[in-house]
């Protein structure tokens, strides 16, 4: 199929998720891509023109610009700094070493040591994504307050961790049912370090009590849920080229012997489901709000908070239309055992290479 039937083909997929209010996009994110090539350089992680013409077809800054779009710009470029530090580590394991779960797991402790404010131990086991991501977690967490640190620090080992989840599940006999598949993608997504940065982005840190209690759990949970299936919905034909199995609608193509199509209509339903219970709480949410003699201005927070779920499930579908991540040139780019140019980061890969 051409470029022109896929993007047709993602459409129609797409089309059947009914997400009730519109994408809005940061209007200066010409900024934010230029900061983060700079930085992506810096650290050694694009080298030559094909890998950032290819890099930069992805256009990651404009998802940061759907997921933000009334930061400031320099919250937009450390949030889209972020997120291309979560694409190139997401991409280091579409070959072979996605299938090594006790590689991946040391590559992943790698990692978690540098979210400290100690410095680097003399000797200790780094890479060029280790040292980058010490360089995102001083200058993400400068000035915050500890509660914040420990959510953030809390949702990037869950979301870290479960690299090695997924690495297992390439390796397993058999298929998860889907809602064990769900419990280990609300992690592998992202989404709970994304809706962090909209404190960030808003200067606020959400009191626990209200993070963590009803009814904003549960629409953080769907938040992620929705981002899921659309995600999944859209790279599907990438990871059937890729070998990969995580993916809902991969799960239940399998389980239920159906084909690709009537499985995207059975991902978009759960997702629909999902956004109409989404609606139900943030009513819920107002109206206990409004029995509470909750000061004026964490009101004004959770509203924002709100908003930012909201601007992740429209803004992931919008950038998914756009992008050429999913499109012909994405799926070319891991068919047939193929990798990113920036997929080979980790000096044992290298070595190998």
């Amino acid at each position: 199929m051409g470029s022109i039937g896929r993007v047709r083909s993602t459409r129609t997929r797409t089309g059947l998720v009914d997400i009730p209010f519109p994408a809005r996009r940061h209007v200066r994110h010409g900024l934010a891509r230029r900061h983060t090539l700079d930085w992506l350089h810096q650290f050694g992680m694009l080298a030559g023109e094909q890998a950032t013409a290819e890099y930069d077809a992805m256009g990651l800054e404009r998802l940061m610009a759907y997921f933000y779009p009334d930061a400031s710009d320099q919250h937009l470029a450390l949030a889209t700094d972020l997120n291309a530090w979560f694409f190139v580590f997401d991409d280091q394991f579409d070959g072979p070493l996605g299938k090594r779960p006790e590689f991946v797991l040391r590559q992943v402790d790698t990692v978690l040591h540098t979210m400290s404010d100690e410095p680097p131990v003399p000797g200790e086991a780094t890479n060029r994504l280790a040292e980058s991501f010490r360089d995102l977690w001083q200058r993400v967490t400068a000035g915050t307050p500890l509660l914040w640190q420990d959510r953030f620090r809390g949702h990037w080992r869950e979301y870290l961790t479960a690299y090695h989840w997924e690495a297992l599940n390439r390796t397993r006999n058999g298929t998860l049912s889907l809602p064990g598949f769900l419990r280990g993608r609300r992690d592998s997504i992202g989404v709970q370090p994304c809706l962090d940065l909209v404190e960030r982005c808003g200067g606020y840190t959400l009191p626990k009590e209200l993070h963590e209690g009803e009814p904003l759990a549960e629409m953080r949970e769907i938040t992620a849920d929705v981002v899921i299936f659309v995600n999944d919905m859209v790279s599907v034909d990438k990871e059937l080229a890729a070998g990969d199995v995580n993916n809902s609608v991969i799960i239940l193509l399998r389980q239920e012997m159906c084909t690709v199509d009537q499985a995207v209509r059975r991902v978009a339903k759960l997702a629909n489901t999902r956004l109409a219970r989404f609606q139900e709480l943030t009513a819920e949410l107002d109206a206990r709000l409004a029995e509470t003699a909750l000061p004026e201005q964490v009101r004004s927070q959770v509203d924002d908070y709100v908003e930012g779920m909201r601007a992740l499930m429209s803004g992931n579908l919008a950038w998914s239309l756009e992008t050429a991540r999913y499109g012909a040139a994405g799926i070319a780019a891991v068919s047939e055992g193929r990798q990113r140019p920036w997929a080979r980061l980790f000096p044992e890969q290298a070595a190998e290479g």
